[in-house]
């Protein structure tokens, strides 16, 4: 920057002397105020400090993380004879936390055999990775999250293995692409379409004479809980939180297959156990845009009662109610994400498929809990007022809208009596597909052909 700036310099003041534009008192000003400027560029530039760094080896990778103030730029570049993995941070300066970098490869670590750093220029850092056998790196940037800041992560591979990591980077691809294309914020305002500018594309002449396609069908997942080995709640009386929800679920199709383009799928059709995951595997297979389990709980305080609409929470119950059903639901089985096998991805790829997924599918179940808890308060007596978030495992499908329903408590003898009639499940079943065609309208289906390829 510095030698740029004083060549420019120079050229100024040859080119200004030569015309007798400025006097060459005025030329050497212009270069001395050029050379403050590039050394202020040069001052702010380091700015960029590495404060963390961080080696995990793994049986199919090595992960290096470099946690800095600011996302880091840099060049990564291999050599060969002997091989080696080169990265320029730029617009860095060596810390006593870079320079611990050599210290953290494990003399046993199968890729790494050390690791030399230098400043290679004034702002430029050079790490070298001298290898013991030829490998493929990868690299990605995480944005800062709770107590990190910006992270470049180099995991490097053994060739064996990195064209599955290349094709979870594709999945993830896919999956980045559908939420950023469908995810609003809750805090983000959206101008009404009248003030929105909207390019309409000119029709070409076949496009004129094409009939309009169809629209698409909407798919809705009833999920009644438990079932077989499992009964859930039971009442005062004997029945069987199994035996109401199936019912309830069943009157919710009917209602769902009547409507035109939409129809509806049980993820359990009979009194049989299904795990958690299974349930949401079906959702998936059946495309679903939506996802609606149906229980009819037990409370350890008798008087409990009235009906709730939760959500999945990312940070845990909003209330203790819903952390004590959360934990209840979830004894059965658990998992960490639903629909989506990632056990076996790198630790970054999890993070980042649990935060896109989760984030945006979130937002979307609210909207839908809002829309249905609003039709049951109708009706009956709401136990929560507003929608409620608790760790659910049966929710955790990161694509699909999804909602738990609380109709009433199998332990309060009053919401017995409700729950075992035929007009208080009709009433449910007639508020629950309201809620559901409520949402729809303000929330178009999205075409979902790509992300169920991404399971």
């Amino acid at each position: 920057m510095l030698n740029t700036s004083s060549r420019f310099g120079r050229f100024l003041i040859t080119y200004f002397r030569d015309r007798s534009i400025l006097p060459a008192r005025s030329c050497f000003s212009l270069l001395f105020l050029l050379f403050l400027c590039s050394s202020s560029t040069t001052a702010l530039a380091a700015d960029t400090i590495v404060h963390a760094v961080r080696v995990g080896p793994t049986p199919d990778y090595t992960r290096v993380t470099l946690e800095s103030n600011q996302s880091l730029q840099y060049e990564l570049s291999m050599l060969d004879n002997p091989s080696r993995v080169v990265i320029d941070l730029n617009n860095v300066t060596l810390t006593p936390e870079l320079s611990s970098l050599p210290q953290k490869i494990n003399m046993a670590d199968p890729f790494i055999q050390k690791v030399r750093i230098g400043q290679f220029k004034p702002q430029t850092v050079r790490l070298v990775f001298d290898l013991k056998i030829n490998v493929v790196p990868r690299t990605f940037v995480i944005a800062p999250k709770e107590n990190f800041g910006y992270r470049l992560v180099m995991d490097i591979y053994h060739p064996n293995k990195a064209a599955e990591a290349d094709s979870d980077a594709k999945k993830l691809d896919k999956l980045f692409a559908f939420l950023t294309n469908r995810e609003i914020k809750t805090d983000q305002k959206i101008p009404p379409i009248s003030q929105q500018i909207i390019q309409k594309p000119v029709p070409s002449e076949a496009a004129k004479h094409k009939k309009p396609a169809p629209p698409r069908m909407i798919v809705v997942a009833i999920d009644a809980g438990h079932g077989g080995k499992d009964p859930g709640a039971v009442g005062y009386k004997g029945n069987y939180e199994k035996d109401i929800t199936l019912s309830i679920a069943r009157k919710l199709k009917e209602r769902i297959d009547k409507e035109p383009n939409m129809r509806a799928v049980l993820t359990r059709t009979g009194d049989y156990y299904l795990s958690l995951p299974q349930r949401r595997i079906n959702a998936r297979r059946a495309n679903a845009d939506l996802f609606v389990s149906i229980h009819a709980d037990a409370n350890p305080k008798s008087h409990a009662r009235g009906s709730s609409v939760f959500t999945l929470s990312e940070h845990g119950a909003t209330s203790t109610t819903a952390s004590w059903l959360a934990k209840k639901e979830n004894s059965v089985d658990g998992d960490l994400m639903g629909g989506i096998d990632i056990t076996k991805k790198s630790a970054g790829m999890k993070e980042l498929l649990l935060d896109l997924s989760l984030n945006a599918t979130i937002n979307d179940s609210i909207k839908l809990a809002e829309h249905v808890l609003k039709e049951i308060g109708d009706f009956n007596y709401l136990h929560k007022k507003n929608v409620e978030q608790a760790g659910f495992a049966v929710l955790k499908s990161p694509d699909i809208p999804s909602i738990l329903v609380e109709t009433a408590f199998l332990s309060n003898p009053n919401d017995e009596e409700k729950l075992i009639s035929n007009r208080y499940q009709n009433k449910m079943a007639d508020a629950l597909f309201s809620g559901i065609k409520r949402y729809f309208s303000a929330n178009p289906a999205l075409a979902r052909t790509e992300m169920a390829l991404i399971d």
